[in-house]
């Protein structure tokens, strides 16, 4: 029998065969729970979850305590009282955590609008970093200029000023975009109370925030504020810092800088921190150091 006839025949075979075992209609022995109706018809638009507000967000079925728990979640933006559908966290809680997430990942991707200086009335200059990428892998470059950068600050700027605001983009662009202006406004309009006159404001693309101690190198002022926007995290993406340096120069201790941080909507607000930032400014001047030292100096 060759190879042809002997497919031939387990083909003829398997035709008239029976099988051994047949599969019976599947009925489950426990029915599960009724699907709850739902508000939404085909074509309507699903509510915005990234639009509720964490603090009231308490989904805990029958809790024993619910006001006193509502009363303690009011405090803080914490993911607490999620609830859970099983051993699972609950769809809605889910469906926030996904969007946290990628308004994060947006934030640190995304890059300022080309105009965004000149829009502004501000001077624009970018570190070393040729791109978003290298910025993220090479934190070095986000630290200092090129020449012709370096130029243009030394060009702009005057040499040796009291203070030297600058705005970087950092890691949350979306940050700068909504606190940077109100909070630089509030800082002018803060010194220029105490009599301090500053001049033009530097927006630098891709910064960290040792670029502001380079500025401090090119320019010779005498305190740098960086305004720079914060790593993203899962309660808000629009996270924003101050950053107080006195005499800055590259390779300055970074406990010599006096920090102001969680400048956003739910946290301080862009201009009651530039408030608090410009009264920072004026003590730094006055007792001539920044950072660890200041907290010192109000000790003594």
């Amino acid at each position: 029998m060759n190879k042809e006839e002997l497919r031939a025949l387990i083909s003829e075979l398997l035709k008239d065969a029976e099988p051994m075992v047949k599969g019976s209609d599947y009925k489950p022995t426990d029915p599960g729970p009724t699907p709850k109706e739902t508000h939404y018809t085909d074509g309507d638009f699903v509510p915005d979850v990234s639009q509720l507000d964490l603090r009231k967000l308490y989904l805990v079925d029958s809790p024993k305590d619910g006001e006193a728990f509502k009363r303690l979640k009011a405090r803080t933006p914490a993911r607490l009282g999620s609830g859970r559908a099983g051993p699972r966290y609950k769809t809605l809680t889910m469906l926030r955590f996904r969007a946290d997430h990628a308004a994060a990942q947006d934030a640190v991707f995304s890059q300022m609008p080309e105009d965004y200086g000149e829009k502004n009335g501000l001077v624009s200059v970018k570190t070393k970093c040729e791109s978003k990428d290298m910025y993220l892998t090479r934190p070095d470059f986000g630290r200092c200029f090129d020449e012709e950068n370096a130029a243009i600050i030394r060009k702009e700027l005057p040499q040796k000023p009291k203070v030297q605001i600058v705005i970087g983009d950092g890691l949350s662009s979306a940050a700068i975009l909504s606190n940077a202006m109100d909070c630089m406004q509030a800082i002018r309009d803060g010194l220029k109370v105490q009599g301090i006159e500053i001049g033009k404001t530097l927006f630098v693309r891709y910064c960290r925030v040792g670029a502001g101690d380079a500025v401090g190198d090119i320019c010779g002022c005498e305190v740098v504020c960086v305004l720079v926007g914060e790593r993203p995290g899962l309660v808000t993406d629009k996270s924003m810092s101050a950053y107080i340096t006195y005499k800055p120069h590259t390779g300055v201790s970074e406990s010599a800088r006096t920090v102001v941080s969680n400048i956003h909507d739910g946290g301080t607000p862009a201009a009651e921190a530039g408030a608090h930032v410009a009264e920072l400014i004026g003590k730094i001047l006055k007792k001539k150091v920044s950072g660890v030292g200041l907290h010192l100096e109000e000790k003594v």
